[in-house]
């Protein structure tokens, strides 16, 4: 006789519980392995959810759960719309998105063309440009606020080498002007190496003999970049551009390391007001409301911009 684990296991199983289990269906008994992470998908994800939109209907806070909760409707929705300061924030939060994907995308796909050549020391060269993607949020905040100091900060004298403004009269985190491109530089030197990861599994994917082919029908190198390389890596690249558009949608944490919400609105994104709404103005009612706002938002786009990916990806 065997004695394998799961002969073992075979002659443990109660007789009862053996014939209960061979008489279910495949179909039975996945959905038995399936049902705990259902379940924890639902209390984790659907219950916060709905429970966020029955509160955006209320003027419910917080940090004063014993008084009655008022029903508002859709007076929440109505106020967050017509404020300007909430569109000031969003204002500032498309400025925010635009240039880190424009950046990103422009600098991440130029460094995987160029790594793709396959030059001597690739290797170590892909290891080093992804080293910021490694780092902690807190960890590139704190170096970052260390370089823009006005006083002994790299950057503002390499603004100063630039414009000839003294580097110890002004700090770019301080500026209203430049605070705002502050941040995106430093999302840009942080995150541009995903970008660039992305675009180089899509250039990899692309066959060799494409491009024989190409260099016998004598296709110029030009030709076959803008004909063949850039449709061919366009869904990797879009796919890129969900993922950070998204996540910096969500930006919070190194905009406060940065700057902590200031100087005035021009950092003030859309993630900083809601914490702000929720956690310093206790309007839970209120905050539920923009959280679902922001939500519909970017699941709107997303879907939209999903269905431009697929079309791509049929081509």
């Amino acid at each position: 006789m065997s004695d394998t684990p799961a002969d073992r296991l075979a002659r443990a199983t109660p007789p009862t519980l053996a014939r209960k289990v061979r008489g279910l269906s495949d179909r039975t008994i996945a959905w038995i392995f399936v049902a705990p992470t259902i379940l924890l998908l639902l209390a984790i994800n659907i219950f916060p959810l709905i429970w966020t939109i029955r509160l955006s209907f209320t003027n419910y806070r917080a940090n004063r759960p014993n008084e009655p909760v008022e029903w508002v409707g859709l007076r929440n929705y109505e106020r967050i719309l017509t404020d300007p300061d909430i569109w000031q924030t969003m204002q500032a939060t498309a400025h925010f998105l635009f240039w880190t994907l424009v950046l990103q995308v422009l600098i991440g796909f130029t460094l995987a063309w160029l790594i793709n050549r396959k030059f001597r020391g690739n290797d170590l060269m892909t290891t080093l440009i992804v080293i910021p993607m490694m780092l902690s949020p807190a960890v590139v905040g704190n170096f970052w606020t260390f370089l823009y100091q006005p006083q002994i900060g790299l950057i503002n004298y390499a603004v100063e080498f630039v414009t000839g403004i003294p580097a110890s009269s002004f700090t770019m985190l301080g500026s209203v002007t430049l605070a705002p491109w502050a941040i995106v530089i430093v999302d840009t030197w942080m995150w541009t190496p995903f970008v660039m990861l992305i675009c180089l599994a899509g250039l990899r994917s692309i066959p060799d003999y494409i491009y024989e082919a190409a260099e016998v029908d004598r296709a110029s190198k030009w030709r076959q970049f803008w004909t063949m390389t850039v449709p061919m890596v366009l869904p990797f690249l879009m796919l890129a551009v969900l993922f950070r558009g998204i996540e910096n949608f969500k930006m919070f944490d190194l905009v406060v390391l940065l700057t902590g919400g200031g100087p005035g609105d021009t950092t003030l994104l859309s993630s900083i007001e809601l914490k702000r709404e929720a956690f310093e103005k206790w309007r839970t009612g209120y905050s539920s409301a923009y959280a679902i706002i922001l939500f519909v938002t970017v699941f709107g786009l997303a879907s939209i911009y999903v269905k431009a990916l697929n079309k791509v990806k049929e081509r």
